[in-house]
Formats: structure tokens, C-alpha cells, sequence
């Protein structure tokens, strides 16, 4: 891990216009409406963009799923590029969780697109890994995301981002509604983030 932040950190001193840094604190952290860390987390990444479009990053958090895993690591490419008023988004994400035990790793290609506030994604879950769709919408500092994973269940996010003072600051709602999965969740968490 320090070697993989130290590589980010050189490669921000030779492509300074290109990178960028964030970190986050979450009273919970909620992906696809399931909670992860079942309390708060400490998060953040980099990422590399280029004037063509291409992206690449890496993005890490604690997480508790009480199996001895502590940590999540994502490393993900992609490009993204416009049709007219269409926004493209494709890409590649790799989800590593280097302590657990069996093995939860697992890789998704992921195509995006957004017109307006509207936004839909699909992601393919790689080696029988499952898929998932999520639309969402976005009016002013309010967000909504209904999103449908394979095998596990639906989930509806409701979010409220505003600044509070350098930093952004977010309330939200989550709802995991299961399809056999074993887990029916609900809840509320706050986070705040900066960029660099």
C-alpha cells in the first residue's frame, strides 16, 4: 500500500495537471445499499486524467465484514467522452480486499451514460461475478439512485451534498431491499471530503 501511494505521489510531481488527490470520512460506508464497514470509514484515492478522455485511479477504505478483512482496494481505467449532449462512460474496475479470506476479489467492465441530470450504468461482473444496473438523477444539491445487483437484491439511495466551509459535506439515506441475499438493510450516514 505505502509503495502504491508513494508511486502516486512521484507520478503527481512529473503530471501535476493530471492528478488529483481525495479523502474522504464516512459515518458508514454504503456501496450498492449494503454497508461495508458497518460503522465509520476512512477513505481516499488518486487519479490520473488526460486531455483525451482516458482516466486511471486507485481508491481504498477500511472495511468490516467480520471475516478478518480490513481493507478494500479498487483499481480502475476507463474513458469517458461525449456524443452531442450524451456523456460516455466506459471502463474497467478491479474491487481487491487483500486480507479476506476466501478470496472476494472481483472485476466488473462498466458502461455509463448521463443526458442532463439523468444518469444510467451498467456493470458486467467478470468470472460469474454479478451484474448490476443503477439509474439515478440529480436536481441542485439532491440526488436519488435506484440501482438492481443479480443474485443479491435492489437498493435506493437518497443524498444531500453541500459545502461546509473547504470542505463537501453530504447526508444520506440508503435502503437494500433483499433478493435472497440474506441482509435487509436501511439506514442514514453523513460524510465529508476534500479534493486536492
Amino acid at each position: 500500500m505505502k509503495n502504491i501511494l508513494l508511486t502516486f505521489v512521484l507520478l503527481s510531481s512529473s503530471i501535476q495537471a493530471g492528478v488529483s488527490a481525495n479523502v474522504s470520512f464516512t459515518s458508514d460506508y454504503i456501496w450498492r445499499g449494503m454497508t461495508q464497514t458497518d460503522g465509520p470509514a476512512l477513505q481516499g484515492g488518486f487519479d490520473f486524467e488526460s486531455e483525451s478522455g482516458f482516466y486511471a485511479g486507485i481508491w481504498g477504505s477500511n472495511v468490516n465484514f467480520n471475516n478478518g478483512n480490513g481493507q478494500e482496494l479498487d483499481y480502475y481505467a476507463g474513458y469517458g467522452f461525449s456524443l452531442g449532449e450524451l456523456g460516455v462512460d466506459v471502463g474497467y474496475i478491479v474491487f481487491d480486499y487483500p486480507d479476506s479470506s476466501p478470496d472476494l476479489k472481483f472485476e466488473e467492465i462498466y458502461l455509463g451514460f448521463s443526458l442532463g441530470d439523468f444518469g444510467l450504468t451498467y456493470a458486467s461482473g467478470q468470472d460469474e461475478a454479478p451484474d448490476y444496473l443503477e439509474f439515478s438523477y440529480s436536481v441542485g444539491d439532491f440526488s436519488v439512485a435506484y440501482g438492481e445487483y443479480d443474485d443479491y437484491g435492489e437498493n435506493l439511495t437518497i443524498g444531500y451534498g453541500f459545502a461546509c466551509g473547504q470542505f463537501d459535506c453530504s447526508f444520506g439515506y440508503y435502503d437494500f431491499s433483499d433478493d435472497g441475499y440474506g441482509a435487509d438493510e436501511d439506514g442514514v450516514f453523513f460524510s465529508v471530503s476534500a479534493s486536492l
